[in-house]
């Protein structure tokens, strides 16, 4: 090692990073990207004159740039059976130069993409996987889920594959099961009802291969916050500020004394609305509540009125 004479890095070139100095063992080795060096700014040792750049060697400015210069396909992905290592010819019968092929040039390229699908499941248990993640994929974009959710339900389906617990369930349901595990998992308010009606899986399965799954797996949920669906549930009816900002806080206030325990999460964010609808003098009908968060008005009036008779006999806050 050397000792750098200049004991100072600019800090506005200069980046903190993770390490320590074998000289001093401060934690201020810094990086100065202009000299390609990594120093100590306390002592001034140089840790590093020779980093080894992993990025590509070309520079692109737009878009259209990046995508004809860069060499590499899609990145790896669990949502699908071969995770997205697998060849694809294009189906647009068209060269290099963008001509068009001969009639027996196409045909030889329709057997080949055959084949191509023929061969991308080698087995029972990658069709079933397949057919698997197809679902978990058409649910996910019927319920607008982000994509890690996607990810996340592909390694749990996939886990429960790899532990066998597949045998003796359906396919859909345990991919049913999995989506909901994941919107869990990720914070996603999405409740059973709403993830029931895309399924073709009734919601009493659904339930019990989830337990199955949870328990197996070793997967430890929290109880789902009534909180999480508010936002959701305002926006599509379309209330103030003022309104979501008032059932937030009666959710709060009641989770906190224990209301919530035993109900459902949805009928319980609901009835908050409703509740925050009547203390901020906006109307908004019990119906088009009910139908927001997939309930009844049975159930919306009931949970308004423990929630309203609990704010009112808790003690004044000091």
């Amino acid at each position: 090692m050397t000792r750098s004479i200049t004991t100072h890095v600019d800090d506005e070139r200069a980046e903190t990073t993770t390490g320590r100095c074998p000289d001093c063992e401060t934690d201020t080795v810094v990086s100065d990207p202009d000299r390609g060096e990594r120093v100590c700014a306390d002592c001034g040792l140089v840790v590093d004159d020779e980093p080894i750049d992993y990025g590509p060697e070309w520079r692109a400015f737009t878009a259209r740039e990046h995508e004809d210069r860069a060499r590499v396909g899609a990145p790896l992905t669990e949502a699908m059976h071969d995770r997205g290592l697998t060849t694809t010819i294009d189906w647009r019968n068209r060269d290099a130069n963008g001509h068009s092929m001969s009639a027996e040039k196409q045909g030889q390229l329709h057997r080949l993409r055959v084949w191509q699908e023929r061969i991308r499941t080698k087995n029972a248990g990658e069709r079933n996987l397949k057919y698997a993640l197809s679902e978990i994929d058409r649910m996910s974009s019927a319920l607008g889920l982000p994509r890690s959710v996607k990810e996340t339900a592909s390694v749990i389906y996939r886990r429960a594959l790899d532990r066998d617990l597949i045998r003796g369930r359906s396919i859909e349901g345990v991919a049913t099961s999995a989506l909901y595990t994941a919107c869990r998992e990720e914070g996603i308010p999405r409740s059973l009802e709403e993830v029931t009606a895309v399924a073709r899986v009734d919601q009493r399965e659904i339930g019990r291969t989830y337990r199955y799954i949870a328990d197996e797996l070793d997967i430890n949920l929290e109880p789902t916050n009534p909180r999480q669906f508010v936002p959701r549930f305002c926006s599509e009816l379309e209330v103030s500020t003022e309104v979501e900002t008032r059932a937030v806080e009666i959710i709060e206030e009641t989770t906190a004394l224990g209301l919530h325990s035993g109900k459902s999460p949805t009928g319980y964010a609901a009835a908050a609305i409703y509740a925050a609808g009547l203390l901020c003098e906006e109307t908004i009908p019990q119906r088009a509540v009910a139908k927001t968060a997939n309930t009844t008005v049975v159930t919306v009036r009931n949970r308004y009125r423990e929630q309203l008779e609990a704010i009112d006999a808790a003690p004044p806050a000091t």
